[in-house]
This record gives structure tokens, C-alpha cells and sequence, in this order.
């Protein structure tokens, strides 16, 4: 564990049992979540990696058209 992990539990252990808890809960939502997101990223390089070579492809094949933001 860090150093600055380390910290962060010691200070979180001097707050009251519902807000440790409550920490605690956020933490682990925290981790769920990025751990779907490592998940979902994975199994989708490969479809990313197709989707740019087809988006650059059809730029070279001139099908594309210039994205001016205040237009839309």
C-alpha cells in the first residue's frame, strides 16, 4: 500500500462509523466502476482500431466534410 493510500485511511478512520462507511462505499463503487470500464475497453480495442482505419480511409477518399462547431 502507499504512502498517500496510507494517509488517506488514516484520516478517513478519525471520521464518524456513518461517514467512514459511507467513504468506504464510495471507494468500492469507485473501483467497480473502473474496473467495467478497463472491462468494457478491452474487448473493444479491436473494434476501435476498424472504426479509424475505416474514419480515415474514407477522409483520404475525400468523404468526409470539414466540422465547423458553430454551424451545428
Amino acid at each position: 500500500m502507499t504512502e498517500l493510500l496510507k494517509k488517506a485511511f488514516r484520516e478517513a478512520s478519525k471520521l464518524p462509523p456513518d461517514r467512514q462507511d459511507s467513504f468506504a462505499g464510495f471507494l468500492l463503487a469507485e473501483l467497480d466502476s473502473e474496473a467495467r470500464w478497463d472491462e468494457a475497453f478491452s474487448s473493444s480495442a479491436d473494434l476501435l482500431e476498424k472504426l479509424a482505419d475505416e474514419a480515415l480511409a474514407e477522409d483520404d477518399a475525400g468523404e468526409t466534410e470539414l466540422l465547423v462547431p458553430e454551424e451545428l
